[in-house]
């Protein structure tokens, strides 16, 4: 069951369009998750990804904030657009593939933020990371003989210590608060789901996906997080065969904060 799955954070997909398209170009998955494409569907760039090859795609967007959306060359078709915490944006798309024999359910997300201050009675955007993350309680991977799943996205929590580049120094900034990290680590655990970035690199090795742009040299600081995750049913644990972490892309022309993360399954 040959199947190659990326993930990335684009930070505007028009706007980055060419580095997409260089991705694919190079990489060639058979899926590509983006997330945070701030763009409304209707002004999505089709076209650019039908021409190389791209021609299903499923998409949940928005005019200028957040936007997932799911690109593939193989047949795919859409379950679920599926909205959280009452609120009206767009972090959620969920498709089907049939692969050789094997469906396999694959949800995109992009979880909240959830700005500066890791305090949900003055931060609301906390609050609703918080949330957030507890209604993904309710996203359970489908596995049956027939049936895999796979959940991707950027999650924007770092859970180990060895995701982010100073466990001490983070440990009250969000995206690596103990309340997050637990929070993410319930989530996996009671769902049933494999990490499998970390299945296939060893939790002792620091492994990043983000570095701010803040940062004036980023490789050479390299105070990064790990904040985007690809996890797997554990039916489909066992096809994993290898994981990469595109760190070169975070030096490509005007690049997004965020690289893509792969995994090939087989």
């Amino acid at each position: 069951m040959p199947l190659k799955i990326a993930t990335w954070n684009i930070n505007s997909v028009r706007l980055r369009l060419p580095l997409v398209q260089r991705f694919l170009e190079e990489q060639q998955p058979d899926v590509l998750c983006l997330q945070e494409t701030k763009c409304p569907d209707d002004q999505f760039p089709l076209a650019a990804f039908r021409k190389l090859g791209y021609g299903h795609i499923e998409i949940h967007g928005q005019k200028g904030y957040h936007g997932v959306a799911t690109i593939s060359r193989r047949p795919m078709r859409l379950v679920e657009k599926r909205g959280f915490c009452g609120i009206v944006d767009s972090r959620h798309v969920s498709t089907m593939l049939d692969v050789e024999g094997r469906r396999i359910l694959l949800h995109n997300f992009y979880v909240p933020a959830g700005g500066d201050e890791p305090d949900p009675e003055i931060n609301t955007k906390f609050r609703h990371k918080l949330d957030f993350i507890e209604e993904m309680h309710a996203v359970r991977p489908a596995e049956d003989a027939d049936t895999a799943t796979v959940l991707v996205g950027d999650l924007n929590i770092a859970p180990l210590e060895t995701d982010v580049w100073s466990h001490k120094q983070l440990l009250n900034v969000v995206s690596h608060t103990p309340v997050e990290t637990e929070g993410l680590d319930n989530l996996r655990d009671k769902g049933g789901w494999i990490d499998l970035v970390r299945t296939h690199v060893p939790p002792e090795e620091k492994l990043f996906t983000w570095w701010s742009y803040r940062a004036k040299d980023w490789d050479q600081s390299d105070r990064g997080r790990r904040l985007d995750h690809i996890w797997a049913s554990a039916n489909l644990a066992p096809a994993l065969r290898r994981i990469e972490v595109l760190r070169e892309a975070r030096s490509w022309e005007r690049p997004s904060d965020h690289v893509p993360v792969i995994a090939e399954l087989g």
